[in-house]
């Protein structure tokens, strides 16, 4: 069975550019819970699965802590490699992690977990961490209160087809798991603020089942949010804008 989701594998290599671009950083209060929550610093070992362009190792790096990137996409891995020398990169995929077995102290997921939840991705997470490690799932989940943040899922959803998607909850079937302690929740408001081109219409193409659609249809898509950004009175003539999430981020340990 393929690991890799193909929307992931093909719309992740079709849309790298247009996700480093498009997908919003983490706000600043995950160092600490970074260092707090999850224990990382220098002396200890983390693996970001799932690592995409490199968006949260920084966070990772910033906190002492050596850092591994484990990455399936090449056109992903690469962008890592090109801009965070420091950090080392790893093809691999969250069921077969390339690391040895007790070896790290800690794995973080940010904006991934959802695609590979499963009792094999647990089980191999259970292999890479030592006892007492710590297990991070951190996720930028967009605040549909704001009616026009709303219309930009209306335009998504109805091609998302059988992708995982955070929103359908589907993950938590992962849990609760017998090497691990019961999930742990923490919430922090965040915003991207930017250009309408960045925040807005990249964040939108570089989504994985966007990015796979035949031409035409993501033409269609992309007329539909330009409409969006030159009609909805807080985004009409704006060079910058804010678009509002909150940062879900999710701990348990390895028992």
């Amino acid at each position: 069975m393929n690991e890799v989701h193909v929307a992931a594998q093909e719309g992740y290599s079709k849309q790298a550019q247009a996700y480093s671009r498009g997908r919003p950083d983490y706000p600043a209060e995950l160092g600490n819970w970074l260092k707090e929550t999850l224990h990382l610093g220098p002396g200890r070992k983390v693996a970001d699965v799932g690592a995409g362009t490199g968006k949260f190792t920084p966070l990772l790096t910033a906190t002492g802590a050596d850092v591994s990137a484990v990455e399936p996409v090449d056109a992903m891995r690469e962008k890592i490699a090109s801009a965070q020398p420091n950090v080392r990169t790893l093809a691999g995929t969250a069921q077969s992690i390339p690391l040895a077995a007790s070896s790290l102290d800690a794995i973080v997921c940010a904006q991934a977990f959802h695609w590979f939840a499963n009792r094999e991705t647990m089980d191999e997470f259970a292999r890479v961490l030592k006892p007492g490690a710590s297990l991070g799932l951190v996720w930028n989940v967009r605040d549909e209160s704001v009616d026009w943040v709303a219309e930009l899922t209306n335009i998504m959803t109805p091609y998302e087809g059988d992708a995982p998607r955070f929103y359908k909850g589907d993950w938590r079937r992962a849990f609760p798991h017998h090497a691990f302690s019961p999930l742990q929740e923490t919430r922090f408001e965040h915003a991207h603020i930017g250009s309408p081109q960045q925040v807005i219409l990249d964040r939108v193409m570089s989504v994985s089942f966007i990015a796979t659609l035949p031409e035409q249809e993501q033409a269609s898509v992309r007329g539909r949010v330009e409409s969006l950004i030159a009609s909805h009175p807080e985004l009409k003539g704006r060079e910058v804008v804010r678009v509002p999430y909150q940062t879900q981020a999710y701990y348990c340990g390895r028992i």
